[in-house]
C-alpha cells in the first residue's frame, strides 16, 4: 500500500470513524486547503466539523485509489443528512505526510436504480497495478475526445461493446443503456457537457476523472471507470451541483 494511501486511510478512520477532533493535530496540515461545499477553509473548520458529527454518522468505504500525492475515496456517508450520501473524496498529502488539500462530491443514494446495481457495488480490489499508466492514458484520451470534445463517433474505441456495467442510477447497462439515458436527460434539458477535466487519478484498472461542466446547470462530474483489456467496462459517478456560494474562496476544483 502506498504511503499516501496509508496516511489518508489512517487519518480518515480517526477523523470520521472515531470522530476524534484531536486527529486534526496529528494528520492535518496548518495550511489545509478546503474545496468542499460543506466546510470552511483550514484545519479548525475541519475540527469543528468532526466535533459536530452525531452518533448516527458513519462512513462506509468502497474503493481507494492512490496516484502520487493524491488519494481518492469512494463510499457512502450515513447520518450526514436525512438520507445516505454517496461520495468521492480526494485528498492531497504533503511532503510531511499531512492532509493538505481536499475536494469532494456528494449525491443522495438511490435505492431503486435502472440497472439494478447500486452506486457503489462491484469490484473493489486493484489487480492490474502494472497497467496503471496505460489505463490512465486511455481514460484521459477518452475524456478529451468524447467527454470534452463530444465526439461520440469514437465511443466504441474506448468503451467495450460487450460489457459496460453501469452504476449511474438513471442508466441501464451497456452503451444502449447509456444512449437511452442521455436522450432522456436531453428531453429534460440536461445535456452532458464537460468543459474541463481537472484531475485524472489512476491506480490499476480504476481511473477517476474530476471534471467541470453543465448538466442543466453548473456541476462537478466525478466519473470512476474500470478498464479491462484496453476498454472501459464499468462506470460509477457522482454529479454534484456547483453551489452559488462556497464557505471559502478556494473554488470547488
Amino acid at each position: 500500500m502506498s504511503n499516501a494511501k496509508n496516511i489518508v486511510l489512517t487519518a480518515t478512520a480517526e477523523l470520521f470513524g472515531k470522530k476524534d477532533p484531536s486527529a486534526v493535530d496529528r494528520w492535518v496540515a496548518a495550511d489545509y486547503t478546503q474545496h468542499s461545499a460543506l466546510a470552511a477553509d483550514g484545519p479548525e473548520a475541519l475540527r469543528q466539523l468532526v466535533a459536530s458529527l452525531g452518533d448516527g454518522f458513519r462512513y462506509e468505504g468502497a474503493r481507494v485509489l492512490a496516484d502520487g500525492d493524491l488519494v481518492a475515496l469512494h463510499g457512502t456517508y450515513h447520518g450526514f443528512g436525512p438520507d445516505p450520501l454517496v461520495g468521492f473524496d480526494i485528498f492531497r498529502v504533503d511532503g510531511d505526510g499531512k492532509l493538505a488539500e481536499h475536494w469532494d462530491a456528494l449525491t443522495p443514494r438511490v435505492e431503486n436504480t435502472v440497472s439494478g446495481r447500486s452506486q457503489t457495488d462491484g469490484p473493489t480490489e486493484i489487480t492490474d497495478a502494472d497497467r496503471t499508466g496505460a489505463n490512465r492514458a486511455l481514460v484521459a484520451e477518452f475524456a478529451q475526445k468524447v467527454l470534452v470534445g463530444a465526439d461520440y463517433s469514437v465511443l466504441t474505441d474506448y468503451i467495450s461493446t460487450d460489457t459496460y456495467a453501469q452504476h449511474n442510477p438513471e442508466a441501464a447497462d451497456g452503451l444502449d443503456g447509456f444512449g437511452a439515458a442521455t436522450a432522456n436527460w436531453a428531453e429534460q434539458g440536461k445535456n452532458l457537457v464537460y468543459t474541463k477535466v481537472h484531475k485524472v487519478i489512476a491506480e490499476g484498472e480504476f481511473v477517476l476523472l474530476q471534471s467541470e461542466g453543465t448538466f442543466g446547470s453548473a456541476v462537478s462530474y466525478n466519473d470512476l471507470f474500470r478498464v479491462q483489456d484496453g476498454k472501459i467496462v464499468e462506470h460509477w459517478d457522482v454529479i454534484a451541483p456547483v453551489p452559488a456560494e462556497l464557505p471559502h474562496g478556494n473554488g470547488l476544483f
